[in-house]
């Protein structure tokens, strides 16, 4: 069974920093390429960044310069660095990999 676990949201202030992970199972990780999405109050998903197989990196616009996506194949886990945050960047956080995604963790960035 696939499974998706993040952790490491929580509330910061802007300008601040948090690392989410997201702990993969059920399916041969260092194959896949992952994704981070992100859904804000009240909107729709918005995708946010991805990691191939073999450690290509893409980022939206608005996260560029700012997060930096990481994998470590070894612990089936993919990483989501995040400096500079802003209130716009206040969302659930998720990871998806083998056409799942996880459950999310929470991002709120507010003074």
């Amino acid at each position: 069974q696939v499974q998706l676990v993040e952790s490491g949201g929580g509330l910061v202030q802007p300008g601040g920093s948090l690392r989410l992970s997201c702990a993969a199972s059920g399916f041969t990780f260092s194959s896949f390429a992952m994704d981070w999405v992100r859904q804000a109050p009240g909107k729709g998903l918005e995708w946010v960044s991805t990691i191939g197989p073999m450690g290509t990196t893409r980022y939206a616009d608005s996260v560029k310069g700012r997060f930096t996506i990481s994998r470590e194949n070894a612990k089936n886990t993919v990483y989501l660095q995040m400096n500079g945050l802003k209130p716009e960047d206040t969302a659930v956080y998720s990871c998806t990999g083998s056409g799942v995604r996880g459950q999310g963790t929470q991002v709120t960035v507010s003074s």
